[in-house]
């Protein structure tokens, strides 16, 4: 299947996609976590506890959180699940200083690991995670097939993998809406808050790119999951996909 996603790149298009994904969140990590909230009007922090309550169920001791970022996701599941330890892996060593800071200060430094890593060649063991989480990455990997491949390799068989990304609305209503506000009043947030003006407009060009429902579903399926399904949330502006090794 061929993965538009991994046509679109932050800066260049005859550039390698990783190295520039990794320039793009190293310079635009300390406007992040501001931008996000702002971006989202804060919705973001519901979705991701709808992804912390799929993954408590499972009741995990290893959780390996791909694509980290600053640790949103990882702080959230260490606060909800006291017996976890999670790993973080993320390309970028700017966003990964800023999520050890937040780590510290939240007292979970010992049992919320962040690594810098490459989320197609993961440093983990394989058959070592219980779960695994990645919100808002997949639509940044250079290879969608690979980083699939590469999770369904650390995870142990009967292990649960559940995939956060942000998505395009399919509502005929909604849809307009949802373009103007991506493509023109987030970059112009951008551009007021980062220094990086072509990072916010990259943002849309992913979401729009992105494999969504059905044809995600596929590319999970084709690196061996089974029980995959998807569930929109806020319109469909994020869909929420799980998926299990058997085996």
């Amino acid at each position: 299947m061929e993965v538009k996603a991994e046509h679109i790149k932050p800066y260049d298009s005859a550039g390698v996609k990783s190295v520039q994904v990794r320039q793009m969140f190293d310079s635009i990590a300390p406007a992040y976590d501001w931008m996000n909230r702002a971006m989202t009007f804060g919705v973001d922090k519901s979705w991701r506890r709808k992804a912390v309550n799929i993954v408590a169920a499972e009741k995990p001791e290893h959780i390996v959180d791909i694509a980290t970022g600053t640790g949103d996701l990882a702080i959230a599941m260490a606060k909800t699940m006291p017996q976890a330890r999670i790993t973080g892996v993320d390309l970028s060593e700017g966003m990964i200083n800023i999520g050890n800071i937040k780590i510290a200060d939240a007292g979970l430094d010992k049992r919320v690991k962040l690594v810098c890593g490459d989320c197609l060649d993961l440093p983990l063991e394989s058959c070592s995670a219980d779960v695994i989480t990645v919100a808002y990455g997949v639509r940044n990997f250079e290879h969608l097939d690979r980083g699939y491949a590469e999770m369904f390799r650390v995870l142990r068989p009967g292990g649960l993998l559940c995939v956060l990304e942000l998505s395009t609305p399919v509502n005929p209503v909604v849809k307009p809406f949802y373009s103007l506000y991506t493509r023109v009043f987030i970059p112009m947030l951008g551009r007021l808050v980062s220094k990086d003006t072509r990072a916010y407009s990259y943002l849309p060009e992913s979401i729009a790119a992105v494999p969504q429902a059905d044809e995600m579903l596929s590319l999970i399926a084709q690196a061996g999951f089974a029980e995959t399904a998807f569930r929109r949330m806020t319109f469909g502006v994020c869909t929420l996909y799980t998926a299990r090794r058997l085996k």
